[in-house]
């Protein structure tokens, strides 16, 4: 929670904006004094409201606030940089939501791996109406992740984001390896 701070400087002094019957005036001086003591925090705020919306400058604390506003689930076990990151990226990803090269985005900002997706997925079409349905496999979708060290990122908590972020009848497999992260490798090209 937020609280105002007697520490505030007043940037704005009402005294000095009055016309000149009142700023001359002591005891209209003295009272417009104590407002600016009141106010200048609420300027402080105003003047850096822009800040609090963007993920970079956001304190800590909004960062949930934040997430919440771009549909991000944060996990708890994200580091501030992650959620930065991903907040920052979220709308983006939101557009690409769905596809191999966003999920591989995700779990490229979540892991700071290199990431390969691949997706056993397809499409079948039945021009008769009533036909039998396509398949008994509901389909998978697998995650490598290289990273430097391993034991440094959780697959539970990869395997749950991308869960989240695929059709809920598909599996979803982690894994997660040690090597070089020389940048997305899902053949994409982002």
């Amino acid at each position: 929670m937020r609280t105002a701070s007697a520490d505030v400087p007043v940037r704005h002094p009402i005294g000095e904006r009055l016309p000149a019957i009142y700023a001359e005036n002591e005891f209209t001086q003295r009272f417009t004094a104590a407002l600016d003591e009141v106010i200048a925090p609420l300027f402080a705020v105003l003047d850096s409201f822009a800040d609090y919306f963007d993920p970079a400058l956001a304190a800590p604390d909004f960062l949930d606030w934040l997430s919440s506003w771009v549909a991000l689930e944060a996990d708890e076990g994200w580091g501030p940089r992650q959620r930065r990151d991903l907040i920052g990226a979220a709308v983006a990803m939101h557009r690409r939501r769905g596809t191999v090269d966003g999920l591989a985005r995700q779990v490229e900002l979540l892991t700071g791996g290199a990431v390969e997706v691949t997706d056993t997925g397809g499409c079948v079409a039945n021009a008769e109406h009533g036909g039998p349905l396509p398949g008994a496999d509901p389909g998978q979708v697998r995650v490598l992740v290289r990273v430097a060290d391993p034991a440094a990122v959780d697959p539970a908590a990869v395997r749950a984001s991308v869960a989240e972020s695929v059709p809920v009848h598909l599996r979803v497999a982690v894994e997660v390896v040690g090597g070089a992260p020389a940048g997305n490798t899902n053949g994409s090209g982002t």
